[in-house]
């Protein structure tokens, strides 16, 4: 059963950025307040919305509160979800109309929430375009747009290898570990001090420094956050851009984002593919309204439709096994998403601490869900998360 408390109890007052621990900042509990104030804690880069008018978003709101669903076989409502659930903002799409938009813990229409991981389908989502246009070739290797990487473990793997985690390369994702390859990351990003001179000063000497693993590239996936990191590299590599001007110019000005967003910035100045990823929570439902317009949105196609239906019905579940099995029992992963099954097609951006963007083309259904967890991974959190929004879909069906 997962943790019932109301939210409440749960929200600390801080003073502002002074107040929060530097090692901890986006730690429970000072990420209730931190992730709706990244900027204010470590460097970051604008993503432009460009000068064009925003896309609109047409209303036509509904109480869900009430729409009951069953996790771990806790009953429960969509109201108490969000009580329990460390919630901070709240957004549903139903036929292109917004039926539910909430707010909590302080945050409002113009606060930009982390998105964690949700930044890698973002990312992705960027990468599609790309490939659709014919500037990056999926079948090609990692090492026609990297050749620095030739003598690294990635030689041999291909971009769509790196796109749906499937390479060879051993990085330890143990978030509680304090020396895996993710709290480097922490460091190599810009997020936590440099205390070891050994350890990497940025992302991409982080990149130069991984081994091979004994599987094969394309043997099995392997959720590892540095993998979208390279894709960023591939994708600058190609297009002369870097990341957070590239993600203005090819999505987020051409969807119509009502509001800038932004990436966190290592000490080279590179956006943070994996999890920097900032912006409102009616631009992150922009992003899922593009989505679930098969690649268009407002008119304007940006994103092949071949390239989504290869992602919702392309994944291969055999790939994906044990532990992630326990969340997604039917599930797959493919170009950077979770996808819930290959048969339906439904799919989603994750990220730690209780982010979620789920995507149901089939329901002509969204939900945006940002959050602050206390801890990085909770199994009953995100079952409980996934049962309220396949709730509300259903009730609206």
């Amino acid at each position: 059963m997962y943790d019932s408390r109301p939210l409440e109890l749960q929200e600390p007052t801080f003073l502002g950025a002074a107040s929060i621990p530097r090692e901890d900042w986006d730690r429970a509990p000072w990420n209730r307040w931190s992730f709706q104030h990244v900027r204010e804690l470590v460097p970051t880069a604008q993503v432009w919305r460009g000068p064009g008018p925003a896309t609109p978003l047409p209303v036509a709101l509904q109480d869900v509160d009430g729409v009951a669903f069953e996790s771990d076989g806790q009953p429960a409502t969509v109201g108490s979800f969000f009580e329990a659930n460390y919630a901070d903002g709240f957004l549903v799409l139903h036929r292109g109309k917004v039926v539910a938009e909430r707010y909590f813990n302080g945050m409002t229409g113009h606060s930009q929430h982390l998105s964690q991981s949700v930044a890698k389908s973002v990312v992705a989502t960027v990468a599609g375009i790309l490939i659709g246009r014919g500037v990056v070739d999926p079948a090609a290797p990692v090492t026609y747009y990297l050749p620095e990487l030739e003598a690294t473990a990635y030689r041999g793997a291909t971009v769509q290898q790196v796109l749906d985690m499937t390479t060879g390369v051993v990085f330890d994702e143990t978030y509680t570990a304090l020396d895996s390859h993710i709290a480097k990351m922490d460091v190599a990003s810009g997020w936590k001090a440099r205390k070891d001179p050994s350890w990497p000063a940025h992302v991409w000497e982080l990149i130069l420094q991984l081994q091979a693993s004994q599987n094969v590239h394309g043997a099995i996936f392997n959720y590892r956050s540095v993998e979208t990191d390279v894709l960023a590299f591939i994708l600058q590599s190609a297009s002369g851009l870097k990341l957070p001007e590239l993600v203005s110019r090819e999505l987020w000005a051409p969807m119509g984002a009502e509001e800038d967003a932004y990436f966190t910035v290592d000490s080279a100045g590179y956006g943070l593919a994996d999890g920097g990823f900032n912006a409102t929570l009616r631009d992150y439902a922009r992003f899922a309204l593009l989505h679930l317009g098969g690649g268009e949105i407002a008119g304007r196609r940006l994103l092949p439709s071949a390239w989504l239906e290869d992602t919702r019905f392309a994944a291969r579940p055999d790939l994906f096994q044990g532990v992630y099995r326990d969340i997604l029992p039917r599930g797959a992963y493919r170009n950077q998403f979770w996808i819930e099954d290959v048969e339906r097609g439904a799919y989603m951006a994750r990220g730690v601490f209780g982010q979620l963007i789920y995507i149901d083309p089939v329901g002509e259904f969204a939900a945006v869900v940002l959050s602050s967890w206390p801890e990085f991974l909770h199994a009953p959190r995100t079952r409980a998360s996934l049962a309220a929004v396949r709730a509300i879909r259903d009730a609206l069906a």
